[in-house]
C-alpha cells in the first residue's frame, strides 16, 4: 500500500497531496481538485464527526470469525462497502491517468473484491461514457450515477445507463451545487418531489438518491420511490459548513430504517470507520477519495489491495466489539459518553 500511495502522490501532484490522514485540512478550498468547498469545513467535519465516535471494546464473547457479507439492493456483497461515484480525472486529479484507466480500475477491482463500484458523470462527456463502458465490460456490475441535468440531457443519459446493463441507477442530487459544473455553464438543478417521482418511474430500475442530509429529504426520497438513499454532503464539495454525515445519519436511520436501504459516505477511511457507520444506522457505506487515490496509484491492483485492507480492519473491529455479522450491528458497540 505504501508504494501505491507513493505513486498516487507523484501522479496527483498539485491536485492531491495524498496526506497520511485524509482530513481536508491541507486541501481546503481546492475545488476543482480533491478538497472541500470554501473553508473546507464540511469535508473536515465529515472526518472529525466520525473520529469522535469511539468503540466500546468487548472481549467476553464467542465471535471469532465474523460474517462480513451482506445483501443490499438485490446485490450480494462480500462486505457492505461500495466505491463512491467520482470522475473528472483531468481537472480533479491531474490527468496523469485517463478517465478510462481510472474507472476500469474502480469497476474491475471492486468486482474482483466482491463489492461494487459506482461511476460518475459530468463534463467532459468521457466521464459518463467511460463509466458506462466499464460497467458494460463487466456484465453490468456497477452503479452509474447521473447528475441532475435538465430534462433532455437527463433522460438521454438515463437511457444510456440502462443500456450498459446496470440494474441500479443513481442520481447525486447534491451535484446541483457543484462549482465545477457552474463554471462550465452546464445546467444542473434541484428536483421537486413530482419531478423525482417521474424520473424514477420512467427509469424503471432500482434507483438511489444521493445527497440526503435531513430527515425531511429522506422521507421525500422514499415518497418519490427511491430504493435507497445515500446520506452525503458530496464530500463537502457543494456547501460549506454542513454537519458531518455521521452526525445526521442516526436521526435519519431512526425514522427510515426498514423503509429504504440507507447508505452513507463522508470521512470513511478504514474498516473501523465502516463498522462505526453501520452502528450509526447505515446498511452499507460508500468510500470516495481513498478509492480514487489507490486507483490512481495502482489501478486495479491498487483497488483490490485497498479492499483487502478494509476487510482485515473490519474483521478486527468486529472481533474486538463482539459483532458477529455486518447485517446486525448494535449501536451499543459505540462508547456512550456520560
Amino acid at each position: 500500500m505504501k508504494e501505491i500511495r507513493k505513486t498516487a502522490r507523484e501522479l496527483m501532484a498539485g491536485f492531491c497531496r495524498v496526506c497520511p490522514v485524509c482530513n481536508g485540512k491541507a486541501c481546503a478550498g481546492e475545488v476543482p481538485g480533491m478538497g472541500g468547498l470554501g473553508t473546507g469545513t464540511a469535508f473536515m467535519t465529515n472526518v472529525t464527526a466520525l473520529a469522535q465516535k469511539t468503540f466500546a471494546m468487548r472481549l467476553v464473547h464467542d465471535v471469532v470469525e465474523p460474517q462480513l457479507g451482506t445483501s443490499i439492493l438485490g446485490l450480494n456483497l462480500s462486505m457492505p462497502v461500495m466505491a463512491a461515484p467520482i470522475g473528472g480525472i483531468s481537472f480533479n486529479m491531474g490527468g496523469k491517468r485517463s478517465e478510462e484507466e481510472y474507472i476500469e480500475a474502480i469497476i474491475g477491482g471492486c468486482q474482483e473484491g466482491g463489492i461494487i463500484g459506482c461511476t460518475g458523470d459530468g463534463v467532459p462527456p468521457v466521464i459518463h461514457e467511460a463509466g458506462l463502458a466499464a460497467i458494460k465490460a463487466v456484465g453490468g456490475h456497477g452503479i452509474p450515477f447521473i447528475k441532475p441535468w435538465e430534462d433532455a440531457e437527463l433522460y438521454e443519459k438515463l437511457a444510456k445507463a440502462k443500456d450498459s446493463g446496470a440494474k441500479i441507477i443513481g442520481m447525486d442530487i447534491d451535484a446541483a451545487g457543484l462549482v465545477t459544473l457552474r463554471k462550465m455553464g452546464r445546467p444542473v438543478s434541484p428536483k421537486s418531489l413530482d419531478t423525482l417521482r417521474a424520473i424514477i418511474s420512467k427509469t424503471g430500475t432500482k434507483f438511489i438518491i444521493k445527497g440526503v442530509m435531513t430527515i425531511e429529504d429522506a422521507q421525500l426520497a422514499v415518497q418519490a420511490g427511491a430504493s435507497a438513499i445515500v446520506v452525503s454532503n458530496h464530500g463537502g464539495r457543494v456547501l460549506d459548513h454542513t454537519p458531518g454525515t455521521a452526525e445526521v445519519l442516526p436521526g435519519i436511520a431512526q425514522k427510515l430504517k426498514g423503509q429504504v436501504d440507507i447508505l452513507v459516505d463522508g470521512g470513511i477511511r478504514t474498516g473501523g470507520d465502516v463498522l462505526k457507520m453501520l452502528a450509526l444506522g447505515a446498511d452499507a457505506v460508500m468510500i470516495g477519495r481513498p478509492f480514487s487515490i489507490v486507483a490512481m496509484g495502482g489501478l486495479k491492483e491498487g483497488v483490490t489491495t485497498f479492499i483487502e485492507s478494509l476487510r482485515v480492519e473490519l474483521v478486527q473491529a468486529m472481533v474486538m466489539t463482539g459483532t458477529a455479522t455486518t447485517q446486525e450491528v448494535s449501536p451499543a458497540i459505540l462508547h456512550q459518553k456520560g
